[in-house]
């Protein structure tokens, strides 16, 4: 390896506004174009062809793309150029053009002989990291993301100062600890007071320091439950005294997960909060146990549907006629304890009795099992197969394409 591919000065470019030229449109332009454009470059690309991505960047207006073979004076006033085409002559000549009108030029297929290199970069809650490997470019990228994830699980922390006062209804996915996500666990890092819940990833609590206040605000279905208003009152009272609030929740907080109501409550007592969306078991579940809620040709449509109360109860707000109508796909929550009742009314009205039927119970987590059926079928299985909740529960063709996994 050359002195120069292993001795880079490492500078940060401000190119807001800077006229940057890319000199091809393939794999490698696509993945390094986006960079550029959140550092408020001015993008012009030269090639005759384009990866759709690019094409449709150029589409939208973000980049301007000439359509052309790259030719001399290309480089007029850029700031900056990449050179990426799938020819190693005309990535030279970019080189040596740029060099003549002094313009920092990165050769993707040839690094060394470029005069600028890009590093293995990363962000984090405003931090970029980049590293530079010496021309290893695997060793760059595994250090990057060591750092990240070091970043990312409070290993390091880099924050100088405490969080502000305040509460975040963190949706912590579908159960699987690795599926919150990165603005999620990053705030979980910094709460001085967790309020949890049955469904929410339990291992994460495991990493919060001592001096964090836990409280189980479990709402066990069919049974005991702490009561929304003394959730809201803690909520507002911690933040109050000074406390970072994260208020963990499995799922999504607005997908059947009574986060609306707590941030009203947090937001007329005059209390900041900030929701971070999370995955929903309601789509999660189906995938991970492979049952797709849409498949092209198949369904159009998803609808997911709260069971926590049966078809003919006053209080229910479902139109079950209506969706027996359908022809998509239903995702039902909550909806275990009362299957049969369900499939019945959906059979009453119209209904095919083979409508395909997967229940996935526990999905992401280590008891997960995926029970296939059909709607006229569906209860007797389930109680059967001794399937309780947590579990999901999908209605329409999509349950019934199940693929063929080596035994």
């Amino acid at each position: 390896m050359s002195s120069h591919s292993q001795h880079h000065y490492f500078a940060g470019l401000d190119l807001q506004d800077k006229r940057v030229v890319v000199v091809g449109a393939g794999t490698v332009a696509q993945r390094r174009i986006p960079r550029l454009l959140k550092a408020g470059a001015r993008i012009e690309v030269v090639s005759p062809e384009a990866t759709p991505a690019v094409e449709g960047m150029a589409e939208s207006g973000e980049l301007v793309w000439h359509r052309r073979p790259y030719d001399s004076g290309d480089l007029d006033g850029a700031w900056y150029a990449v050179a990426c085409t799938s020819d190693s002559e005309v990535n030279a000549r970019v080189v040596a053009e740029a060099e003549q009108d002094r313009v920092f030029c990165v050769r993707a297929d040839d690094a060394a002989r470029g005069t600028a290199v890009t590093p293995a970069v990363a962000e984090h809650n405003g931090l970029l990291l980049g590293v530079l490997g010496g021309g290893d470019h695997r060793r760059s990228a595994v250090v990057k993301e060591a750092l990240s994830e070091a970043l990312r699980t409070g290993v390091i922390d880099e924050h100088v100062e405490p969080h502000e006062p305040g509460v975040a209804l963190v949706g912590g996915g579908p159960g699987d600890p690795d599926l919150i996500t990165v603005r999620g666990r990053q705030l979980l890092g910094r709460a001085d007071v967790v309020i949890t819940d049955r469904l929410a990833p339990r291992e994460l609590l495991e990493e919060l320091g001592q001096h964090v206040e836990v409280i189980d605000a479990s709402k066990i279905p069919y049974g005991r439950a702490a009561n929304q208003s003394v959730i809201n009152e803690m909520l507002i009272d911690r933040a109050r005294a000074g406390k970072f609030v994260v208020r963990l929740k499995g799922g999504d907080p607005y997908v059947y997960g009574r986060g609306f109501e707590e941030l009203l409550a947090c937001v007329e007592a005059g209390v900041a909060v900030t929701a971070v969306p999370g995955i929903t078991s309601a789509f999660a579940a189906p995938a991970i146990g492979d049952v797709p809620v849409t498949h092209r040709g198949v369904a159009h449509e998803v609808v997911v549907v709260s069971g926590h109360v049966g078809p003919h109860d006053e209080q229910s707000l479902v139109d079950w006629p209506a969706l027996a109508r359908l022809n998509g796909t239903l995702v039902l929550m909550m909806a275990v304890k009362r299957i049969r009742e369900f499939a019945d009314v959906l059979l009453e009205h119209g209904r095919e009795p083979s409508t395909p039927v997967a229940v996935v119970q526990e999905g992401t987590m280590q008891g997960q099992r995926t029970l296939r059926s059909t709607l006229d079928g569906i209860a007797d299985a389930v109680e059967g197969a001794g399937i309780e909740p947590p579990a999901v529960v999908v209605i329409g063709a999509v349950a019934g394409l199940a693929p063929e996994r080596p035994a």
